[in-house]
Order: C-alpha cells, then sequence, then structure tokens
C-alpha cells in the first residue's frame, strides 16, 4: 500500500505559449510516516521516437512530509527548443508528473500536451525558423493517465 495518494493535481497559465513555465498546483495525503523526502520532477517528451530527447524539466526534494494533507505549487520551466527534433516541436506530445520515494517512482501522471501556431496563416504555413511566443501549448488535463508503481516504503 502506497503511503502517498495523490489527491489534486490543478494545472495553471493553461492554456499558455510553448515558452512558458508550466505551473502545477499539487495535493496529496500522506497516509503513513515517512523518513524520507519525496522527489518530484517534471518529465516532457521531445520526441516519439526515441527517449534521448526526453528532458527533466526540474526536480525537486519535498520533506519533511508530515502526516495528512500536503499541497505546494511546483513551478518548471519550458522544455529547451533545441533538445527538440524540429518535426516534433509542433503537434502531440506528453507530459508527466512524477514523484520518487528513496529513488523509486511510485507515480506518474501523464498528460497530452497539443502544441499549435494560433494564428491559422502560421498553422498552414509554419514559418521555417518555429516562433515560440506564438505557439500555444494547451495541457489536456481533463483525463491525466494516472499510473501507481509499488515501492519499498520504510
Amino acid at each position: 500500500m502506497s503511503h502517498i495518494r495523490l489527491t489534486q493535481v490543478l494545472i495553471h497559465n493553461n492554456p499558455s505559449t510553448f515558452d512558458s513555465p508550466f505551473i502545477f498546483d499539487i495535493s496529496f495525503e500522506c497516509i503513513s510516516p515517512i523518513k524520507e523526502d519525496l522527489e518530484w520532477k517534471v518529465l516532457y517528451v521531445g520526441s516519439a521516437d526515441t527517449e534521448k530527447n526526453d528532458q527533466i524539466l526540474d526536480s525537486i526534494l519535498l520533506g519533511p512530509v508530515s502526516v495528512g494533507q500536503n499541497q505546494f505549487v511546483f513551478e518548471v520551466d519550458p522544455p529547451d527548443q533545441n533538445r527538440i527534433p524540429k518535426d516534433d516541436l509542433l503537434g502531440v506530445t506528453v507530459v508527466f508528473l512524477i514523484c520518487a520515494y528513496k529513488g523509486e517512482d511510485f507515480i506518474r501522471v501523464g498528460y497530452y500536451v497539443n502544441n499549435e501556431y494560433s494564428d491559422p496563416e502560421l498553422r498552414d504555413n509554419p514559418p521555417e525558423t518555429p516562433i515560440l511566443s506564438k505557439i500555444t501549448r494547451s495541457v489536456m488535463d481533463d483525463k491525466p493517465a494516472v499510473t501507481g508503481f509499488p515501492i519499498q516504503w520504510d
């Protein structure tokens, strides 16, 4: 049984421009005492073809965690567009919110992300060099894919 139960994740500034930070408002319940910090991280999938373009946008250690309800805001920088293949910059990808304990991931929340030009003309004729401030990033937060993994707690 997990000692941590994710109760809510709200994504602020959604939709936003591609070059805006991701802002997650995370609520969780600690059911049983834990001795170590929780590691929260955000992973952006840069290409469906290979993991080498995936980017950890940020990670934080959160602790000590008290039994009961906990809440925090996790703001992370946008992905580095230079690490994303040009053909994968626009369209649908995935961003994951992951939590680990003692180096073991125990929950992963996946969201589809759609990146497209908001201007119809740019959408139909994308420029050779992407204009990040004109790309709209929409995180489809209504149906996240939540996956839990059994781990060894204390």
